[in-house]
Formats: C-alpha cells, structure tokens, sequence
C-alpha cells in the first residue's frame, strides 16, 4: 500500500504525530511533503490551467512531485494544525492549484478508487471547518473515500499532550487503518459523489469550457464509462 502524506506545517507537533500513527498502522509504502518547506507559491489566478491545461501553470513543475505521489498512492493523507479555525495557508495555497482536477473540470480518474485522511488538532477548537477546508478537496477530486479525524489536544507541544489523550488517539488511529486496510483493493465511490459526478456529466455535455469539455469525451464519462470501473 502506498501512503502520500502532505504535511500542512513544517513542524513536528500533534497533527504530525497523529499522521505519522496513520502511517505507521498502515504498514504501507510513505512519502511525506512538508509545507510550507517544500511548495509555497501562490496560485496567481492566471486561469491556464481551467481553461487550457493544467501543464501550463507557471508552478507545474514544481508542483510535479506531489501530482505524481497523489497520483500513484493508495491513501491520501492531507494534515493541518488548525490555524484561526481553519487550514494552514500552506495548506490552502497547495489546494488552490488543483482546482482543474476538481469534478466539474477535469477529475483526474484514479481518485476514484483511492482514499483519504484528513487530520487537523488545535488546542482548543477548529478542527471539524479545517478538516472540511481539505476534505472539500477530496471529495471534489473524487476520491471514493474521506475520512476525518479532529483532536483537541488541549496542548501546543505533543510532548506535553496527556497521557489519556494519546491513548483516546492511539485507539482512533487503529480504527481507521484498519478500516482503510479492510477497504483496500474493493474501495468504491459514495453515492453522493455518483450523484455529483453525473450531474457534472451532464453539464459537460452542453459545457461553456471546451478543455473540460473535450476532456470528459475523451475519458467516455459523458457516454456509458465511468471511472470507478476499470476496464
């Protein structure tokens, strides 16, 4: 199993620590990015990549090494500390510049049999909005399956995090490896993305943006294929 982890802090504090238990009870293959260490350009609203290709962006090369892992990992795990109730910057900046592979653009068809872990930990409150800033991105990606887990620590040293709690997250993160282990290799998309995906189908028939439009009957998604069958 192949696990992408995409750090949404340079540090090593909780939310890294809970990550990094995932991981670990996962067993699996990991390649970890740290933001904002290893991306942070802002997206610069140039639009090449909605309404031309995505290969056009001034930050596509740089941004390769993360499209690449995303593309080829089994698990994705996106993790925030949770800054004024919400994702990091760092963690916002790299979201903004796969809004292309958003469904009503142009989702790439691997998320769809992938999933997904979104972790965020404060010290007090936040932690259910910073996990829906990522798991909006998951979700609209495709990926069949998000699953969120928010602690308030109650401390900003993990070190200094209690002993109760550590334990409440030890037993957390084992529940949700094994889930992602049970579902591994058989994962299919929720109904509501099913829903959404058609709905996006449907508008791309009759599209305003002929990238996606082009892009949607070059898959087969607006006839009878869809991505979360393999051929």
């Amino acid at each position: 199993m192949k696990v992408v982890v995409i750090h949404g802090q340079s540090h090593k504090g909780s939310t890294y620590h809970i990550a990094r238990l995932i991981t670990e009870k996962l067993q699996g293959e990991v390649t970890e990015f740290f933001l904002p260490k290893d991306f942070s350009s802002f997206c610069v609203g140039c639009n090449n990549c909605f309404v031309k290709s995505e290969s056009l962006c001034p930050h596509y090369e740089e941004l390769k090494p993360f499209t690449e892992s995303i593309d080829s990992a089994d698990v994705i795990i996106l993790a925030s500390p949770v800054y004024v109730f919400h994702a990091t910057g760092s963690m916002k900046v790299f979201l903004d510049h796969y809004g292309y592979r958003w469904m009503v653009h142009r989702p790439e068809e691997k998320m769809f049999r992938k999933q997904a872990v979104c972790i965020s930990t404060a010290a007090g409150a936040g932690m259910n909005r910073t996990n829906k800033d990522m798991a909006d991105s998951t979700f609209f990606w495709g990926v069949a399956k998000t699953y969120k887990y928010g602690v308030g620590v109650a401390e900003v040293s993990w070190d200094r995090v209690s002993s109760k709690i550590k334990k409440r997250i030890d037993r957390k993160t084992t529940v949700i490896a094994n889930r992602i282990k049970k579902n591994a290799n058989h994962i299919s998309p929720s109904i509501k993305t099913k829903v959404y995906f058609n709905i996006m189908r449907l508008m791309q028939k009759n599209g305003w943006n002929k990238a996606d439009m082009d892009y949607w009957e070059e898959k087969g998604w607006t006839g009878k294929a869809r991505p979360w069958i393999e051929d």
